[in-house]
C-alpha cells in the first residue's frame, strides 16, 4: 500500500450535484455541512455532460465545468464558500467513457463522426477502425432508415442529429447517409455490431483511451488545474476497472496530483485484495459496506436456499449477459485469436471469473482459478484453452488486455445488474460487491477485518449508501430484523407470500421484501423500482423485450397495497413490529460505520431516516433546509431526542460522530476490540480507536425476546469515560446502563 495524500479528509458528505442542484446550490450548504461535522464536500462529476444529465457520468467535454452547474464562476463561488467555512472539495471524475447520447453536444465525437479516421479526435476513442464505418446504433427499426433528413446541414432522425462529412450532402438523406463515416442501426443491434469500446453495455457511452499520453492529458487538464490551484483536495476515479491499464493511468494521475486524496471505485469481492501496488489511498467503501451492514444480520436466520445456489446462479448469469450483450466484445476479441472455439473458450472463461478483473502479472492466481473452474465445467475447450492462455496472461499482448476489460463489464452486468435481481433469498444482501451467500459477519471477523483495514488502507473511504447502493442503508437495517425473526417468531413475510399475484416467486419475495423494507413508500415510487428490478432480472420481463402481460401483474400488485385497506393494515402492523429494532440496526450500524477505520463518507440526506431504493430513487432532492433546522434545534435542546420517525436520533449520532472524529483525531489512530463478559448470543460490537470507544447493539429483537440486557458488562480500559451522544459521565460498566437511552453509545476517554 502506498498513501501518499497530504491532506485526508476526517470525513465527507457526498451531495448530487446536477442541473436542478447546481454548484451555488451546493455552495449554500457549506455552513450546515460544517455544523454537521464534515471535512469536505464530496461532489459527483463536475466536468460538461449530457444536457440535462441528473449524475454527471455522461460527460462530454472534459475541458470546461458543466454550464448547466453554473461554469467556472460558479465552482469558484463553490470553493469559496468552503474554504469560508474551513471546508475542502473532493471530485468525481470518469475517465473511462465519454457520453454519445446527444453527438452535437460533444465536441470530439462529433468531430470523429464527421471526419472518421482522418478526425484530429479518432484517437482519443477505442474504436476498431477496421471494422468498417461507425456504428451508432439509434434507428427504432432498420427500416427507419427512410425517416431520415438533411436538414441545417446536419443529418437528422428525428430529434437526433449527426453531423455530414464535407462533400457528402448532395443526394437523398440515405444516399448521404451511406457517404457517412457511421451509419445508423437499429439500437437492438448494438450489442451486435459495435465497433467501439463502451462503459458495460451502455451504447451512449464510449471508451477513452487515456492511456495514450496526449488523451490523458487533453482529458484531465481542467481537472488537474482545479488540483493545482489547491481547489481540489480529492480525487475520486470512477470505474478504473474499464480502463487498459488501470495501475498505470493512476500511476500518471498520482503523479500529476502527488498530494489529493484519491480513492478508486473497485469493487472488491469477499477476500479479494485492492492491488498493493496502486498510489492511491483507498477504495470507495463497497467493501466496509457489506462488513458493517453483515454485523446486523443474524447468521442463524439464514432461510434454505431453493433450487440453484448462489454460485451457480451467478454463473449462469455472468455467462448469459457475455453472449447476449457482449457479442461485439467477443467478436473483436476473436478477431484478436481467431480459431472455431476462440468465442466459446473467451465466454466460458469470462463467466468463471470471481473478481472483476485482473492486472496481470498481479492477478495470476484468480486468471488460474478461472481456468480450472472453466476446465472443469466445460473439459471440451481445454485445449482450445490451453492455446489461448500465454496470450491472455501477456500483458503485452491486446488480447490479454482487452479481455481483462471485458471481464469486469462481465461482472457487473451478470451478477450485480441481473443476478442480485433473480436470486431473492434475503435482499438486504444483495449490494454492490456484496455475495448474497454470506449470510451475516460475526464480530470476530468484523475486528480482523478493520485491524487489516487500517493496517493497509487506513484513508480508505467508508460508506453505508452511494448513488449506486441497491437501496438505502436503513431499508437493509430493517430487512436485517427479517433475519432475526426466525429465531423468536413465526415467519414474519411468509402470511404475505402468494398474495401479490406475481407469477415468479422469487420477484414476489423481492416485492414484499421491498415493501417491508421501505415501508410506507408511494404507489409510484414502488412502481418504477419493480420495472426496473424486473427488466434488470431478464426473466418475466426485460430492457429489450418487455413483457406487458407480466408487468402488469406487478403493477396490479402494488395497485392492491393501494387499494386494499386490510392488507395495508397487515403491512402496517408487520412493519410496526419490526420498524423499532430496524431503527436499532440503521443507529448501530452508522456509529460503527462512522468511527471504524477509514474516512467515513454520509451520502446525502442520510443524516436522517433513508429509506431510498435504487437509482434514480436515490438521488431524489434532499430537504436540506429541514436538516439544517433539525441540526439547529439538536444542538439547542437540552434533552436528547427520542428514536422515532422523525430521524433526529440518526442526526445525533452522524453529527456527534462526525464532529469528534474531526475536532479530536487523536482519539481514532488505533484499533482494539472491547471485549463483553456475560453476552453469550454477542448482542455488541464494541471497539475503542484509541480514546473514542464505539459499542452497538447487534441483533435487538432476540435480545428483545430474551429480556433485554441481564449482567452484560464493558471491559472497558481504564480512566474516566463520557458518552457524547448524550453528555452522561459512565458510572458503570453495565451494558445495560450504558445503553439505557440509546441502543449506541459513542464514549470519550476524559
Amino acid at each position: 500500500m502506498i498513501r501518499v495524500a497530504a491532506n485526508i479528509p476526517s470525513g465527507t458528505y457526498r451531495v448530487q450535484v446536477r442541473p436542478d442542484f447546481d454548484l451555488d446550490a451546493a455552495a449554500g450548504l457549506a455552513g450546515y455541512l460544517r455544523d454537521l461535522g464534515v471535512s469536505h464536500l464530496y461532489s459527483a462529476p463536475l466536468l460538461a455532460a449530457t444536457p440535462g444529465s441528473p449524475h454527471g457520468y455522461d460527460v462530454v467535454d472534459p475541458t470546461r465545468v458543466n454550464p448547466e452547474l453554473g461554469g467556472r464562476e460558479a465552482l469558484r463561488r463553490l470553493v469559496e464558500a468552503l474554504r469560508q467555512q474551513g471546508l475542502g472539495l473532493v471530485v468525481d471524475i470518469v475517465p473511462n467513457h465519454m457520453g454519445l447520447f446527444q453527438p452535437a453536444a460533444n465536441p470530439a465525437w462529433w468531430d470523429v463522426l464527421t471526419h472518421g479516421r482522418a478526425s484530429r479526435y479518432a484517437d482519443w476513442f477505442d474504436i476498431d477502425w477496421d471494422a468498417g464505418r461507425l456504428v451508432v446504433p439509434v434507428l427504432g427499426a432498420e427500416s427507419d432508415i427512410s425517416a431520415l433528413s438533411v436538414t441545417a446541414g446536419e443529418l437528422r432522425y428525428y430529434e437526433h442529429r449527426f453531423p455530414i462529412a464535407p462533400g457528402t450532402g448532395d443526394g437523398t438523406p440515405q444516399e448521404v447517409h451511406d457517404r457517412q463515416h457511421y451509419r445508423l442501426v437499429d439500437w437492438r443491434r448494438g450489442n451486435e455490431l459495435l465497433n467501439y469500446r463502451r462503459f458495460f453495455a451502455v451504447t451512449e457511452l464510449a471508451g477513452v483511451r487515456v492511456e495514450d499520453p496526449a488523451v490523458f492529458d487533453a482529458t484531465h487538464q481542467e481537472v488537474l488545474r482545479w488540483v493545482a490551484d489547491g481547489d481540489v483536495d480529492g480525487i475520486r476515479v470512477d470505474h478504473p476497472d474499464g480502463l487498459s491499464d488501470p495501475g498505470g493511468y493512476l500511476a500518471t494521475l498520482r503523479e500529476r496530483a502527488p498530494d489529493a486524496w484519491l480513492l478508486v471505485e473497485k469493487i472488491l469481492e469477499r477476500g479479494e485484495p485492492l492491488p498493493p501496488h496502486w498510489p492511491v489511498d483507498g477504495t470507495t467503501g463497497y467493501d466496509a459496506l457489506g462488513d458493517v451492514c453483515g454485523l446486523f444480520i443474524d447468521p442463524a436466520g439464514a432461510p434454505a436456499v431453493d433450487g440453484a445456489d448462489w454460485p451457480e446462479e451467478a454463473h449462469e448469469q455472468k455467462l448469459d449477459v457475455t453472449r447476449r450483450l457482449f457479442p461485439a466484445e467477443l467478436r473483436r476479441l476473436a478477431a484478436l485469436a481467431p480459431g472455431p472455439l476462440s468465442v466459446d473458450v473467451l465466454a466460458e472463461l469470462a463467466s468463471n471469473f470471481h473478481v472483476y478483473r485482473t492486472y496481470l502479472p498481479y492477478g495470476r492466481d484468480d486468471f488460474d482459478a478461472a481456468v480450472a473452474e472453466t476446465k472443469r465445467r466445460r473439459p471440451d475447450l481445454a485445449e482450445a484453452l490451453d492455446g489461448l492462455v500465454p496470450r491472455l496472461t501477456d500483458p503485452a499482448d491486446e488480447l490479454c488486455a482487452r479481455f481483462q476489460q471485458l471481464t469486469g463489464a462481465v461482472m457487473a452486468k451478470g451478477v450485480e445488474d441481473t443476478a442480485m435481481y433473480r436470486w431473492n433469498r434475503f435482499v438486504a444482501l444483495n449490494e454492490v460487491g456484496g455475495d448474497p451467500s454470506r449470510f451475516g459477519v460475526p464480530p470476530l471477523e468484523f475486528h480482523a477485518a478493520a485491524v487489516r483495514r487500517l493496517d493497509e488502507w487506513p484513508a480508505g473511504m467508508t460508506t453505508l449508501s452511494t448513488h449506486d447502493t441497491k437501496r438505502g442503508e436503513d431499508v437493509r437495517a430493517r430487512l436485517a430484523v427479517l433475519s432475526e425473526a426466525a429465531s423468536v417468531a413465526p415467519d414474519l413475510l411468509a402470511p404475505l407470500l402468494g398474495r401479490a399475484g406475481i407469477p415468479d416467486p422469487s420477484f414476489e419475495a423481492l416485492f414484499w421484501q421491498t415493501v417491508l423494507g421501505a415501508w410506507p413508500l408511494t404507489a409510484e415510487r414502488l412502481q418504477a423500482y419493480l420495472t426496473k428490478a424486473a427488466r434488470e432480472a431478464n426473466r418475466s420481463t426485460s430492457w429489450s423485450n418487455p413483457d406487458s402481460a407480466f408487468e402488469a401483474t406487478f403493477a396490479a400488485a402494488v395497485r392492491l397495497l393501494d387499494d386494499d385497506a386490510a392488507l395495508r393494515a397487515e403491512v402496517d402492523a408487520i412493519v410496526a413490529r419490526i420498524r423499532p429494532f430496524g431503527w436499532s440496526n440503521a443507529l448501530g450500524q452508522k456509529l460503527v460505520q462512522l468511527t471504524m477505520p477509514g474516512v467515513p463518507d454520509v451520502y446525502q440526506g442520510t443524516e436522517l431516516w433513508e429509506d431510498s431504493l435504487v437509482d434514480p430513487d436515490n438521488r431524489r432532492p434532499v430537504d436540506f433546509a429541514e436538516r439544517r433546522d433539525l441540526l439547529a434545534a439538536l444542538d439547542a435542546a437540552a434533552v436528547q431526542p427520542p428514536v422515532d420517525s422523525s430521524g433526529v436520533a440518526k442526526l445525533l449520532v452522524v453529527s456527534r460522530a462526525l464532529r469528534l472524529r474531526r475536532d479530536r483525531p487523536e482519539l481514532f489512530r488505533g484499533y482494539q476490540p472491547v471485549p463483553t463478559t456475560g453476552d453469550s448470543a454477542g448482542h455488541t460490537i464494541a471497539f475503542d480507536r484509541g480514546g473514542a470507544l464505539t459499542v452497538a447493539t447487534r441483533l435487538p429483537l432476540r435480545l428483545a425476546a430474551a429480556g433485554g440486557w441481564d449482567s452484560e458488562t464493558l471491559v472497558l480500559p481504564g480512566g474516566a469515560w463520557t458518552d457524547v451522544l448524550t453528555g452522561r459521565a459512565i458510572a458503570s460498566t453495565r451494558v445495560g446502563d450504558i445503553l439505557s437511552t440509546y441502543p449506541v453509545a459513542l464514549l470519550v476517554r476524559e
